[in-house]
């Protein structure tokens, strides 16, 4: 990561088209302008990482369906069958399961 000081009204340049100016200063808070053009879009990092994750749930629904497509041309399940549509949202359901947990990091190598 490049660790840049600024003060007010300074700016930093991202490539030719792209320009983040620090606007104000104000205790613990940081007002900035960027000036980019209108096809690279820019987002504050929490509303950007919930677009990513309802893109993923979109995805994961699309695939879904288009499975349950592939079974029912296959004659893999009923053609009564109904299915229920998945939520938009996966709400947070506590601490994860010991099926859940990840690996445990590998020990670092013993040294002679």
């Amino acid at each position: 990561m490049l660790v840049l000081t600024r003060k007010t009204n300074q700016s930093i340049m991202i490539g030719d088209d792209i320009e983040v100016s620090v606007l104000a200063v104000m205790g613990e808070k940081v007002r900035i302008g960027i000036q980019a053009p209108r096809s690279v879009p820019v987002f504050r990092k929490e509303v950007y990482l919930e677009i990513q994750s309802e893109r993923g749930a979109d995805n994961a629904r699309d695939a879904v369906d288009e499975a349950l497509e592939r079974l029912k041309g296959r004659g893999g399940a009923p053609s009564n069958h109904r299915t229920a549509s998945l939520p938009s949202r996966v709400e947070d359901e506590g601490p994860p399961g010991p099926r859940q947990r990840a690996a445990p990091l590998p020990s670092p190598p013993l040294e002679p």
